[in-house]
């Protein structure tokens, strides 16, 4: 698979599955620098991912798995290393790799990337239907940087939607992969930032949110607000979605 070696001349290789069982709030950090590649008929877009969120799973009122497993969030609760993609405001997707063993339900929002390989399909889907059946937004004039800036962004860009709920993601023969260069284990500690989760009410006080510091595509911070709907698709567990 040649996806996201053309992002660097390493030899990348898919994320085991081991790095996926860990406690969320390593595994969260330590997936910046990676890059989440899908390839479907149309062809292959990989992004690195510049930014990310956490989330606990029922100990996380911010958390769609909170209130305990429903069908919408099954996949949260099952073997680490999958993806949990669901569509939020009637709008748009966004996608999650599962989290620690299996039950416990933490995930890791991917809020932002910098696409790597496909530059131009990702740039096609933006301008027409986003590759998921959602309008692009301004995407003809968008530059290179805002392509996957946003979780949003990033599944139109990839053309991540409903199709991808539950795939695997350390799946060698599978379409959506997290791959890293061999023995990669996350991103210099100094190199990392972290701070609140965007447009979350309940446990909007802890900083679970991780980005590489000074990246461009790192996605701008809202808090939660009462009315209206986060411009950039909110995070994970925004309050206000339903369950």
């Amino acid at each position: 698979m040649t996806s996201a070696q053309h992002a660097d001349p390493a030899q990348w290789v898919v994320v085991r599955r081991e790095f996926f069982r860990r406690e969320v709030l390593t595994v969260a950090p330590a997936l910046l620098g990676c890059v989440l590649a899908h390839e479907t008929g149309d062809g292959l877009v990989a992004a690195k991912i510049t930014e990310v969120e956490a989330y606990r799973g029922e100990s996380d009122p911010a958390s769609h798995a909170f209130r305990g497993q429903t069908a919408r969030n099954a996949v949260m609760f099952g073997e680490p290393g999958h993806a949990y993609v669901y569509f939020t405001y009637g709008m748009h997707f966004c996608v999650n790799l599962v989290c620690q063993p299996t039950g416990a339900a933490a995930a890791v929002l991917l809020r932002a990337g910098r696409v790597v390989d496909g530059t131009d399909l990702a740039a096609a889907r933006r301008m027409a239907d986003g590759g998921a059946g959602v309008p692009g937004r301004g995407a003809k004039a968008a530059a290179e940087r805002d392509l996957a800036r946003g979780p949003a962004r990033l599944c139109q860009a990839l053309g991540i939607g409903r199709a991808q709920n539950g795939a695997d993601v350390c799946d060698p023969a599978g379409r959506l992969r997290v791959l890293a260069p061999a023995g990669f284990a996350g991103p210099p500690a100094a190199t990392v930032r972290s701070g609140p989760r965007v447009g979350v009410r309940l446990g909007a006080d802890v900083d679970w949110r991780f980005w590489a510091d000074g990246d461009p595509t790192v996605s701008a911070y809202r808090p939660y607000v009462p009315k209206g709907r986060p411009a950039d698709g909110g995070a994970e567990g925004s309050a206000p979605k339903p369950m």
